[in-house]
């Protein structure tokens, strides 16, 4: 019986320290993701801003009659 119980106790430490460590790649790929996120709307803002500076040269261009 108190084999038993020590085989428990290991096989639930390890469920403790699975959790904690999966936890904490949790923390890690949300803060990746925010990161890839940010990264993702300043590239859409690049590309929004280059879109409307070449509408407006392409505005100034004389058109070929």
């Amino acid at each position: 019986m108190h084999t038993e119980l020590e085989e428990l106790e290991a096989k639930i430490e390890q469920v403790v320290a699975i959790v904690h460590q999966l936890r904490a790649e949790n923390e890690v790929l949300k803060n990746q993701m925010a990161e890839a996120d940010a990264e993702r709307l300043h590239l859409r803002q690049s590309m929004t801003a280059a879109r409307e500076r070449l509408e407006g040269l392409m505005e100034k261009l004389p058109e070929d009659a």
